[in-house]
C-alpha cells in the first residue's frame, strides 16, 4: 500500500510539472523569422534577388502578373533549381472574373521518345541526366503567355532584372557547390561546361566560387533576341499582347529555336524543330474541393496537385483537430490518408490530352474519398496499400483492373538494408528540389508558381545559354506501372510540381506552394491544416514540423519507395516515437521536415497581405 500511494504521489508530481511547463498553444508559438505584412503588394520566392525583381516589377507599375514572371525569370537565370529550359506551373487569380485560372506550361516528349526506345536501350525509365531526360522548354512560353494574357508591361520591362543578372551576378555558395559537385558530369556537355566551369584549369574545384560575378553572355544574348522581337513588332503596329506573342515565337519558332535544336541534336537529343513549333500552352479550368467552406485549387492530373484535394476530401471524415497537432493519432491518420491518395497518384495520374483519359471525377469524389477512409487501419501501417477503384463513383468501369491486381507487384521498394548510400541517394531524388513564386497585389491579382527543370547539372542546348529540362524521368514505361502515364512523342510527363490556391467567401485566402518533389503535396497539406485547424498564421505553419511519407513511389530516378519510412522533426516526444514504432513505422528525424513554403494570406478584415517564407532556405519575400 505504501508503494502504491508513492507511485501515485509521484505520479501526480509528474502531472503537475508537465502542467507547469506546457508548450504554449501551437497558434501562440514563436517564429524564427517575422510575418511579412504588406499593403499594396507582396512578392516571395525561393531567392533574394528572385523577390527583388518582383519588386522592381512592382515599383514601376506592373501587377503580380508582371511581377511572378520577373521573378520566374531571375530564378530560372540563376540556374541552381530551375533554368530557362525547364517547366511552368501556375495558379492565377483573375480579379476582374473572379476564376482561378491554371497554366500549363510542361515541356512535351520530343520525336523518337518512346517506351520502346528506352527499353532497347536497357532502362527501366528515362534517364535522370542527359539529353534523352529532356521534355521540350516550358518556362519561356508560359512566362510569355502570362505577362501577354495578364500583365501589364512590356515584355522588356519584365526581363530587365533578369538580363542585367545574365551579364553578371554574384554567384550563390548552394549553387557554386552543386556545380562542383556535378563538375565531371558537366564536363561531358560542350556548352554546359563553357558556362558552368569558370575555372576550368583548376582540376579539384572548377565551378565558380561563392561572391564571384557569374556572367552567362549567351543566355543575355538570347533574352535580348526575345526584347528585340517585341520591339520590331512594336514597331510595326502591334498591340502589347502581340508584341510579347512575337517573342514568343522568336523562341520556339524562330533563330532561337533553330540553335536550340542544334546544339541539343549536337549532344545526343532527338528533339526536332517540330516538337518546339507544335508545342503549346495550355490555359485550362483548374481541379477544385471544399474542405469546411474552403474552396482550394489545384493543377489538374499532369501535375501531383489533385492528390492534395484527394487527401482533404478523406481527412474531412474525420475530426483531425479533436486528434491534437502531430499526436500519434493525427500523424497515423495523415499517413494512411496519404498513402491512398498518392497510391491513386501513382497509378492513375498522366496527361489529360492523351488518351486514355484519367477518372478525375471519381479519384475527387467525396463518396470515393468516405470509402477509402473506411479502409484505414488504425492499429498499424499499411505498407500494402494500393490504388482504389474511382470508376464505380463516376458510373465507370475500371479498364484497368488486371494491373491493380498485381500492381503492388511493380514496386521497387528500397530500406535501409541497402545501406546508408542507398538511402541517402533515395532521399535526395524523392525530395529533390526546386522554387516557388508567391504575389499579390492591391488590384486583386494572385499568382502562384512552382516552376522547375533545368537544374544543376543541365545540358545546355548550343550557343542559346538555355539549360534543358530533366522531367523526362517522371514517365513510366510500362503500363502496368501506370497506363496513363507512359511516355510517348508529345506527351507530358506527371510532374510533382503543385501550386496551391484556395478561397473563402469567393475571395482569395491563401496562396501557397513548396519546393521538395514527391514531399510537396505533402508538406502543403499540412500547412493548409495548420492554418486551418490548428489556427497558426502564415509564418507558424511555414516554419511548423511536418511529417513525410515515402511510401508513395518517386517521381525521379528509379522511382522507388520505402513503405513505413516516416521523417520526423527531431523534437518528437519519446512516447509519440515508441507508439509509431510499435505500429510499424520507421522513423528517421531531422530538425527540417520540410521544403521552404512560401505562401500570402488575405487578411480581407484589415486589407493586408501577410506572407510567410519558410526559416530555412534561401527563400526571401518583400512587401510594400
Amino acid at each position: 500500500m505504501r508503494t502504491t500511494m508513492r507511485s501515485g504521489t509521484a505520479f501526480f508530481g509528474l502531472v503537475m510539472a508537465a502542467a507547469l511547463v506546457a508548450p504554449a498553444p501551437v497558434s501562440a508559438q514563436r517564429t524564427a523569422k517575422p510575418v511579412l505584412h504588406g499593403r499594396h503588394w507582396m512578392a516571395i520566392t525561393g531567392k533574394p534577388l528572385g523577390a527583388t525583381a518582383g519588386s522592381m516589377i512592382f515599383q514601376q507599375g506592373g501587377n503580380a502578373v508582371d511581377a511572378a514572371a520577373a521573378m520566374l525569370a531571375a530564378t530560372a537565370t540563376m540556374w541552381d533549381v530551375l533554368s530557362w529550359g525547364g517547366e511552368t506551373q501556375a495558379l492565377i487569380y483573375n480579379p476582374h472574373t473572379q476564376k482561378v485560372i491554371g497554366i500549363n506550361a510542361l515541356g512535351v516528349a520530343p520525336s523518337g521518345a518512346t517506351a520502346e526506345f528506352f527499353r532497347e536501350q536497357g532502362m527501366e525509365h528515362p534517364p535522370e541526366s542527359g539529353a534523352h531526360a529532356a521534355v521540350t522548354p516550358g518556362t519561356p512560353g508560359g512566362l510569355m503567355t502570362m505577362v501577354a494574357e495578364w500583365g501589364r508591361l512590356s515584355l522588356a520591362e519584365v526581363l530587365a532584372p533578369a538580363i542585367e543578372m545574365a551579364e553578371g551576378y554574384p554567384m550563390e555558395a548552394g549553387t557554386a557547390g552543386r556545380i562542383r559537385g556535378a563538375a565531371e558530369q558537366i564536363r561531358q556537355w560542350r556548352y554546359s561546361r563553357e558556362v558552368y566551369l569558370t575555372h576550368p584549369d583548376d582540376m579539384e574545384n572548377p565551378a565558380p566560387r561563392a561572391g564571384e560575378i557569374f556572367r552567362q553572355p549567351d543566355l543575355k544574348a538570347t533574352l535580348e533576341k526575345l526584347v528585340e522581337a517585341e520591339a520590331e513588332a512594336l514597331a510595326r503596329g502591334a498591340s502589347r499582347k502581340e508584341a510579347v506573342y512575337a517573342a514568343y515565337d522568336r523562341f520556339y519558332r524562330g533563330d532561337i529555336a533553330e540553335e536550340f535544336i542544334r546544339g541539343a541534336q549536337e549532344e545526343g537529343s532527338m528533339m526536332t524543330m517540330e516538337d518546339l513549333d507544335t508545342w503549346q500552352v495550355y490555359i485550362e479550368e483548374p481541379v477544385k474541393t471544399n474542405y469546411k467552406g474552403i474552396d482550394v485549387y489545384k493543377l489538374t492530373s499532369w501535375t501531383q496537385g489533385p492528390v492534395l484535394l484527394q487527401t482533404l476530401n478523406i481527412l474531412e471524415n474525420f475530426d483531425v483537430k479533436a486528434m491534437g497537432y502531430n499526436s500519434t493519432r493525427y500523424l497515423h491518420t495523415l499517413y494512411q490518408a496519404m498513402n491512398m491518395a498518392y497510391a491513386d497518384r501513382d497509378f492513375y495520374y498522366g496527361d489529360p490530352y492523351f488518351p486514355p483519359e484519367e477518372p478525375l471525377e471519381g479519384l475527387l469524389s467525396k463518396e470515393y474519398a468516405k470509402a477509402r477512409a473506411e479502409q484505414i487501419n488504425w492499429e498499424r501501417n499499411d505498407p500494402n496499400m494500393g490504388p482504389g477503384d474511382p470508376y464505380p463513383f463516376q458510373g465507370g468501369t475500371n479498364p484497368y483492373l488486371h494491373y491493380l491486381e498485381r500492381w503492388n507487384s511493380t514496386a521497387r521498394p528500397v530500406t535501409e538494408a541497402a545501406g546508408p548510400q542507398a538511402m541517402a541517394d533515395f532521399d535526395e531524388d524523392f525530395y529533390r528540389g526546386t522554387t516557388s513564386i508567391e504575389a499579390a497585389d492591391e488590384e486583386g491579382w494572385v499568382v502562384s508558381i512552382t516552376p522547375s527543370g533545368g537544374w544543376v547539372p543541365a545540358v545546355i542546348a548550343g550557343r542559346t545559354g538555355v539549360g534543358m529540362s530533366q522531367r523526362a524521368q517522371s514517365f513510366v514505361l510500362s503500363e502496368a506501372e501506370n497506363p496513363y502515364n507512359v511516355i510517348e512523342p508529345g506527351k507530358r510527363p506527371r510532374a510533382t510540381l503543385t501550386p496551391s490556391m484556395a478561397l473563402k467567401d469567393g475571395k482569395p485566402f491563401l496562396a501557397f506552394a513548396v519546393q521538395g518533389g514527391d514531399g510537396q503535396d505533402q508538406n502543403l497539406l499540412q500547412f493548409f491544416l495548420n492554418i486551418v485547424e490548428f489556427g497558426m498564421n502564415v509564418q507558424q505553419a511555414a516554419e511548423a514540423a511536418n511529417m513525410n511519407s515515402s511510401q508513395m513511389r518517386g517521381s525521379f530516378g528509379a522511382h522507388e519507395s520505402s513503405p513505413g519510412r516516416m521523417l520526423l522533426q527531431e523534437e518528437t516526444s519519446p512516447w509519440v516515437r515508441r507508439a509509431l514504432t510499435d505500429m510499424g513505422y520507421r522513423l528517421r528525424f531531422s530538425e527540417r521536415t520540410s521544403g521552404p513554403i512560401n505562401a500570402i494570406y488575405f487578411d480581407w478584415e484589415h486589407g493586408s497581405f501577410w506572407g510567410g517564407s519558410s526559416h530555412h532556405g534561401d527563400d526571401y519575400g518583400i512587401a510594400w
